[in-house]
């Protein structure tokens, strides 16, 4: 009954104009009370007719400026420092003008009546102060104590981070109302702050309470990082010190991303994979950036994947004269226009960006495109990339990779682009399979133009969370859905970067590179892939292989169980930037490269895929196929 009494009132709110009457009734009420203070509580030394009189008066004065400052329009039952403040302004301004009208009326020696003694009018702002503020902090608790008793459920937590955002923090959780939250301590490296207490809180360190004694103890279920700009590598073990003791791992939203300002509960979010395998903050030589895209006419093929957006999104804060957006998929294109459109940190630079739906194996489209515009620097990052669909279709993944990476290069040198920067993959060295040889033989032909004044740059790196087709939106949906987790191999590894890393270092690369230059990237350790769907299943709140089962499928045609960055007859030197090597690639001259391009372009009128694979092979002698049909023709490579 109670909670149905609860549920039912507590969407309703009290009327302000209540609040305002029930304020002045205080002040009225807080006068003759101070009256009584002041004569010690002998009612016989008190003139009634004289505190009536005066009690009018201090009642009127405090109800102007109640109504002036609005101190009782405020819900009750979320009363913050702001309704504080609005109350102390109202009654320290009444005190003030009471205090000065006082002095003028003793000092003039008229209306004796109404002059009120100074010790009755301080004491009387004192206790108006203490009540009021004090029946809203009441009320407060009162409402949060009562809806917390008939909530789902309790819920222990420890929040990492005992400054400012820590307590917002903490206030946010008290609130909620699905859920009882219990703040149990505050986890703090600061020394100064440890054995202490915030509103009743402990502070301890980490080595105290991330232990299984204390977690078992307390009954904790959430560890919350309120840390705003805590460090990748200190967050990290954070993260995975809380897994361990199979916490469900929480952060606290950006300040930015705050609803109005306010943190409520429910913004809190989980902590995602990415977080993991954040490294520290790339430090870009913006200068150099700047000076090699300032006033520029910057075109970036393949706009609308996961690399060209944001590619396209750092290249405007380094104000280009026009940015081109050029891709062949219209409604990730047209999602990116939206974003773009509606960022506010964007909106500035909507008259120099143009949206091109356009195919770069589209020889005359994009001749077009390159005469219209005339890009000064050209990021090419379009590509089919999907290892297991290219290897069925051999035909699309050269028209694509291979002769649309030529005919942008061409145009490039047609047009006498100043930069080509190539986005490759690390799929491209010692390749098993047909993605990753057309990139190399992408690769080849573009350092194969590096002689005249266009100058041509790759980049090389391996996966990239969150891209779209990469194995976390894919872990991600099958959690969602209960499992199982499906992996090819338990042995298999890979590089990871995030998508903002990998652009920047695009980026860094790009301005350094003086023609035919292959950069590759520092990867970071290579990650073993189950250990990944570990963490996310466990970053779900569930237990692997109990909660949700992790199975193998087995490699897929042309998977390899680990990925390379160099070929064993390449090497690398080292630049400015201490995450970017440089290549030593040996180069293959312009005319033999031509010759074996045509070929192909040949055998691909023939729609003999073996041929075709074959010719691929010839041009890529380290291309061997895994798990793939086409290992025959290695067999009788080796035969002959």
């Amino acid at each position: 009954m109670i909670k149905s009494i609860v549920n039912s009132y507590s969407s309703r709110f009290l009327s302000s104009w209540l609040v305002l009457v029930f304020d002045i009734s205080t002040i009225a009420t807080t006068f003759v009370i101070a009256y009584f203070i002041r004569y010690n509580f002998n009612y016989l030394q008190i003139d009634p007719f004289e505190v009536q009189v005066q009690a009018v008066v201090i009642t009127t004065v405090y109800s102007l400026f109640f109504l002036l400052f609005r101190s009782y329009s405020g819900i009750l039952r979320h009363t913050g420092l702001s309704d504080v403040f609005g109350i102390l302004k109202a009654t320290g301004f009444s005190f003030v003008l009471l205090l000065i009208a006082n002095v003028f009326l003793t000092f003039s020696n008229t209306q004796q009546l109404l002059i009120v003694p100074y010790s009755v009018l301080i004491i009387h702002f004192l206790l108006s102060l203490f009540f009021l503020v004090g029946s809203r902090v009441l009320v407060k608790i009162f409402f949060l104590q009562i809806t917390r008793q008939f909530t789902k459920e309790k819920i222990p937590v420890i929040i990492y981070g005992a400054g400012s955002a820590g307590m917002l923090t903490k206030n946010a959780l008290i609130k909620d109302r699905s859920f009882r939250y219990e703040v149990v301590a505050y986890i703090d490296d600061n020394p100064s702050k440890m054995k202490k207490r915030l509103e009743g809180i402990p502070v301890i360190s980490q080595y105290r309470a991330l232990r299984t004694t204390y977690i078992s103890r307390h009954g904790i279920k959430q560890l919350i990082i309120a840390i705003q700009n805590i460090h990748p590598e200190k967050k990290k073990r954070v993260i995975e010190a809380g897994l361990d003791l199979h916490l469900e791992v929480k952060v606290v939203p950006a300040i930015n991303l705050w609803i109005d300002g306010q943190l409520s509960s429910q913004q809190l979010r989980r902590v995602k994979i990415e977080e993991l395998l954040e490294r520290e903050i790339i430090e870009l030589d913006s200068i150099n950036i700047n000076r090699e895209l300032k006033n520029k006419v910057v075109m970036v093929t393949g706009g609308a994947g996961s690399i060209g957006c944001e590619i396209s999104r750092q290249v405007l804060n380094y104000s280009p004269k026009r940015l081109i957006i050029l891709d062949q998929a219209e409604s990730p294109i047209y999602d990116l226009q939206f974003e773009i459109k509606n960022t506010k940190e964007f909106q500035k630079y909507l008259k120099k960006i143009e949206f091109v739906i356009a195919n770069v194996k589209d020889k005359f489209r994009m001749d077009n495109i390159f005469d219209i515009y005339r890009p000064d620097i050209i990021y090419h990052a379009a590509a089919y990339k999907h290892v297991p669909l290219m290897e069925q279709n051999p035909y699309e993944a050269l028209l694509v990779n291979v002769f649309g990476t030529k005919v942008i290069a061409d145009l490039s040198v047609k047009y006498e682009v100043e930069k080509y920067v190539m986005v490759s993959t690390d799929k491209a060295v010692n390749p098993t399979n047909i993605m990753g040889a057309s990139k190399r033989i992408a690769e080849i032909y573009i350092q194969s133009l590096s002689n005249g004044k266009t100058k041509f740059v790759t980049t090389r790196f391996g996966n990239v969370l969150g891209s779209n087709g990469s194995v976390v939106p894919l872990f991600r949906k099958q959690i969602e859905a209960g499992g199982p987790i499906t992996i090819t191999d338990k042995k298999i590894t890979r590089y990871f970067m995030t998508i903002p890393e990998a652009c920047n270092l695009v980026l860094e690369a790009g301005a350094m590179g003086n023609g035919a230059d292959i950069f590759v990237f520092d990867m970071g350790k290579a990650v073993r892939i189950y250990d990944m769907a570990c963490k996310m299943v466990q970053l779900y709140g569930f237990e692997p292989e109990y909660d949700i089962k992790i199975v193998e499928t087995g490699l897929r045609p042309g998977e390899k169980l680990y990925e390379e960055l160099l070929n064993d007859t390449e090497n690398t030197l080292p630049t400015h930037h201490p995450k970017i090597k440089r290549a030593r690639v040996a180069k293959i001259n312009y005319e033999k490269v031509n010759r074996f391009i045509d070929e192909l372009s040949e055998i691909i009128l023939d729609k003999d895929e073996f041929k075709l694979v074959n010719k691929m092979k010839e041009i890529v002698p380290e291309f061997v196929s895994n798990n793939s049909v086409y290992e025959k023709l290695d067999a009788k490579k080796n035969q002959g």
